[in-house]
């Protein structure tokens, strides 16, 4: 289960960053639309299915209220996810 939060975190995090860095600027700078509505749905999926695992795996991994606060938290920041990948899942 641990490992598929990984993949998830990973894939979240991804998402995140080409939604912010590529897809929004074409659409504000460019007026095209079209990746943002490409990359929107994905990243929302994949966003609630890492707050979802975050919230079953929380037991498992033993994460204290702060760390799971941290863990949280990180998936509304650019790169955050990356940071629980390398911190918290690496046991």
């Amino acid at each position: 289960m641990t490992s598929f939060f990984k993949i998830v975190s990973f894939l979240e995090g991804a998402s995140y960053i080409l939604l912010l860095l590529i897809a929004v600027p074409i659409k504000y700078i460019g007026g095209n639309e079209f990746w943002v509505k490409i990359l929107g749905m994905p990243h929302g999926v994949l966003f609630i299915l890492y707050i979802v695992m975050a919230c079953i795996i929380k037991k498992k991994q033993q994460w204290s209220k702060k760390e799971f606060l941290i863990i949280l938290i990180a998936s509304l920041i650019p790169f955050g996810t990356f940071y629980v990948n390398n911190k918290y899942l690496k046991k």
